[in-house]
């Protein structure tokens, strides 16, 4: 059997269009598989003041009661926003921002410790840094 210059090309478009579909499934198999950590804001409230707290512990700072925690204007359950606030055991003022979204898959959180900035961003906080880390 001869294969002609225009088989071969058929042969390989095919076999390329094919590993491109596969390929494409599989990245959405995998992906579907990450979620949220917290997948809905009362979730996200109730984890926050822990690990908050344990995230300044281990920073050296003390608190001098626990965080309150209240929902942010505007969230959704698309997109989670949680703030919580409190006082260190030398009196500054700590405040705690939570977010999370869907769409991205992403949390993010910061802690200001009497207006200035301790952690900026950071996908996890307190122990669930330690569990993702193994620190």
């Amino acid at each position: 059997m001869k294969i002609t210059r225009v088989t071969a090309l058929v042969v390989g478009i095919a076999a390329l269009a094919a590993a491109s579909v596969i390929t494409g499934v599989g990245y959405l198999v995998l992906a579907d598989r990450t979620h949220l950590r917290y997948d809905s804001q009362a979730a996200l409230r109730r984890a926050l003041p822990g690990n908050a707290a344990a995230e300044l512990r281990a920073r050296g700072i003390a608190l001098n009661g626990a965080l309150r925690c209240r929902d942010i204007p505007g969230w959704s359950e698309r997109r989670l926003r949680v703030s919580c606030h409190g006082v260190t055991a030398d009196r500054k003022p700590v405040q705690v921002i939570g977010t999370g979204d869907h769409a991205t898959r992403q949390h993010y959180f910061t802690i200001l410790v009497d207006g200035r900035p301790l952690l900026q961003n950071s996908t996890c906080l307190g122990d669930d840094c330690r569990r993702a880390t193994g620190r």
